[in-house]
């Protein structure tokens, strides 16, 4: 059940849980974050009388973030026909890895990044599927199959009937079984770290060695920086590519990072992070590469100003505890924390 009253320090305790739903049913913390603040809007915009009435403050916010993230997703395949060669979700960084500090990062607690919990529900691989699903699989799939919402309460979300929406994650899951979508594989750190090595040596044999023969590399640059507009297939065409990057690109830098909690690599050049690649890694080889360089990707990696989406947060509304508790292997999922999605 979601926080019961509409106290304050209940809805603003409601704030992370939302975050992680919006992220994993948009793939943007940016735009998680207005879904967000756009349901608490609404909800500081109804009546006093009204908000009283409502039984569960969170289980509404739900309902209303999720209708947004809906309207979100349908009109994100329009944009995303006209979007500058293949669209990638957000890379999210490991804040333990950039928090200098000790604590939080520069902009505080309540940056949306910072709040997300990572898992694999999260991975790059498995948000990649996700967008392969339409606006109403893909909430229904996140809602149950995630955060474990029951269908007759996703059913007030989708604005479906419970049958549909157990319909709707079932095609979800389908998408997932079929595209085979890997838990990180052990063992993936190391791979990794040799092909960092090797694309730092520019070493071509050894990062063919490195690549399934039959991998594939997609790049996001949104328009905005000079990357491959398609995709590039084969471990041969790949590894000539990352060493035709490295002479491009003197004093490039090179860390091992983890990316959505799994081993990634993150390139900077005069501490500036200008690409964040994620990898899949099957039988000890890198299968698929997402090098994510659009500069409105990589804003959560800023050293200064880490998490800052666009700092556009109401005052008062603060990180709470919430999000997936567990990752998902196979059939064991995630459970949910206690929310309800339903108005009650």
């Amino acid at each position: 059940m979601g926080t019961v009253g509409a106290g304050a320090d209940g809805i603003v305790g409601e704030r992370r849980q939302l975050i992680n739903v919006a992220y994993r049913l948009l793939g943007s913390v940016t735009e998680a974050e207005d879904a967000v603040q756009d349901a608490y809007a609404r909800w500081y915009g109804l009546p006093r009388s009204r908000q009283e009435e409502i039984l569960s403050p969170g289980a509404w916010l739900t309902t209303v973030t999720g209708r947004i993230c809906l309207d979100l997703l349908g009109s994100a395949r329009a944009r995303r026909e006209r979007y500058v060669g293949a669209w990638l979700p957000e890379p999210l960084p490991d804040r333990t890895e950039w928090d200098h500090a000790g604590g939080t990062g520069p902009t505080g607690p309540a940056d949306p990044a910072d709040q997300i919990v990572l898992d694999e529900s999260v991975a790059m691989a498995f948000l990649v599927v996700l967008e392969s699903m339409t606006p109403a699989e893909r909430v229904a799939f996140v809602l149950h199959e995630v955060f474990r919402y029951p269908y007759a309460e996703i059913a007030g979300v989708l604005v479906r009937t419970p049958a549909a929406c157990k319909q709707l994650a079932a095609s979800a899951r389908r998408r997932v079984a079929a595209a085979g979508t890997p838990v990180a594989a052990a063992g993936q750190a190391d791979v990794v770290r040799h092909l960092k090595e090797a694309w730092e040596t520019k070493d071509i044999a050894a990062l063919v060695g490195l690549l399934d023969p039959a991998a594939v590399m997609t790049a996001d640059g949104g328009g905005m920086v000079r990357t491959v507009l398609r995709p590039v297939e084969g471990g041969a065409c790949i590894a000539r590519y990352m060493v035709a990057i490295a002479d491009k690109a003197p004093g490039l830098e090179l860390l091992e990072r983890s990316v959505n909690g799994v081993p990634g690599l993150v390139a900077q050049r005069a501490g500036v992070v200008v690409t964040v690649a994620s990898f899949e890694v099957s039988d000890g080889r890198v299968s698929r590469i997402w090098a994510v360089r659009s500069p409105e990707k990589l804003r959560p990696w800023a050293r200064e100003g880490w998490g800052r989406s666009r700092n556009r947060r109401r005052a008062g509304v603060a990180p709470a505890q919430g999000g997936p508790s567990r990752s998902w292997r196979g059939s064991s999922w995630p459970t949910r924390h206690g929310r309800s999605p339903g108005r009650r």
